[in-house]
């Protein structure tokens, strides 16, 4: 068997009895399952939520995306071997830690297999909720043109390249494309201040001005307790992005929880603390793929300047990367999960058959 056939790549063909089109994103899908599903696991597994609540099978792959385009290999591998494993575990690990720390829920209701979650249907804020604790990425190079002005926050003169924020910063973007908010540009991840998120809470899918408190407060508070655990393994957490949305609970009023991913090497920067202190920044995240492409790659500004997507685009579609480009990646991912979590990640010999035995025999989800 090739390592080609270890990576599950393609996740949105499976036969998971569905009314509804798969919804896939770059790394996951999600097949909404039928009402009479719905309710007929939440009362057989006990899950505590509201017996209408819509239930969903999420499915990772183990596509990688970078400068919004997802990118492959040669030999066939269309993604990097373990990193769907390595990214649930994560983020599995992170929101156990959350809850045992008393911060709000997850949309996870539970984990039939390291590629599948069943969560429920959350409302989205419309809000990428970033934070950061360091100077570096965009914000750098955004701080190098000249720029001091960040979602509303002054920042100081005299800051160098990697090093460490006066203090937390958050720095929330648009989650998709929002329409006809005045000060708000209509295109995908633009900066917002606070203001913008106060003036118009509303479109932002807030149920309330207090909320908006509320949400800071979950942000703070998770990036905390991963920061904190993170320094114990010697790793820095840099930045973040978390997402929030709303769910119904069993009493029928409207609770905020984290949803999406936390802290895992998509969504995160993290340092090797260790390498950080000798001066040298060792990325154990995706960032270091980033970065990698910028090199590889004779014009990195087609990656850099949105006005060139469809260049951009063609360079993934028409690239294959080295094989030992997506096993460096694959090494990163599993061994900061194997780090974080304490335990190995496993490549799995055939992931669609898996997930398949399991959710028609346990699940009794396919036909």
């Amino acid at each position: 068997m090739s390592l080609a056939d270890k990576v599950l790549a393609v996740n949105n063909d499976l036969p998971i009895r569905t009314d509804s089109a798969v919804h896939s994103g770059k790394v996951r899908s999600v097949y909404w399952l039928t009402d009479e599903d719905s309710r007929r696991l939440i009362k057989e597994k006990g899950y505590d939520v509201s017996e209408d609540t819509p239930l969903a099978i999420m499915v990772i792959s183990d596509r990688i995306s970078a400068f919004d385009c997802i990118w492959q290999g040669e030999g066939g591998m269309k993604g990097v071997p373990g990193k769907g494993a390595a990214l649930n575990a994560i983020s599995n690990h992170w929101f156990k830690l959350f809850k045992e720390n008393g911060l709000a829920d997850s949309h996870i209701l539970d984990i039939p297999h390291p590629f599948v979650w069943i969560v429920q249907k959350a409302k989205p804020v419309m809000i990428e909720a970033i934070c950061r604790q360091y100077i570096t990425g965009s914000m750098w190079r955004s701080y190098t043109k000249g720029e001091r002005d960040f979602c509303g926050i002054a920042l100081p003169e005299g800051l160098e390249k990697d090093s460490k924020l006066p203090e937390l910063l958050q720095t929330p973007s648009t989650k998709g494309i929002l329409e006809g908010i005045p000060g708000v540009p209509a295109v995908d991840d633009v900066n917002i201040t606070r203001k913008n998120i106060e003036d118009n809470y509303q479109a932002f899918n807030f149920k309330s001005l207090e909320d908006i408190s509320l949400y800071e407060k979950l942000l703070t508070e998770g990036f905390d307790v991963i920061s904190d655990a993170l320094a114990k393994l010697d790793q820095i957490f840099v930045d973040t992005k978390f997402e929030f949305g709303y769910v119904k609970g069993r009493d029928g009023k409207d609770k905020l929880i984290y949803m999406d991913e936390v802290g895992t090497p998509d969504s995160s920067r993290i340092w090797d603390g260790e390498q950080y202190r000798a001066g040298k920044v060792v990325e154990n995240s995706k960032e270091g793929f980033r970065q990698l492409l910028l090199n590889h790659f004779p014009d990195p500004d087609i990656l850099l300047n949105k006005d060139r997507m469809a260049e951009r685009e063609a360079l993934a579609r028409d690239n294959e990367l080295p094989e030992s480009v997506l096993m460096e990646v694959s090494n990163t991912y599993t061994a900061i999960a194997e780090k974080i979590t304490g335990e190995k990640i496993t490549l799995s010999d055939n992931p669609k058959a898996e997930i398949i035995s399991i959710l028609r025999e346990q699940y009794q989800l396919i036909d």
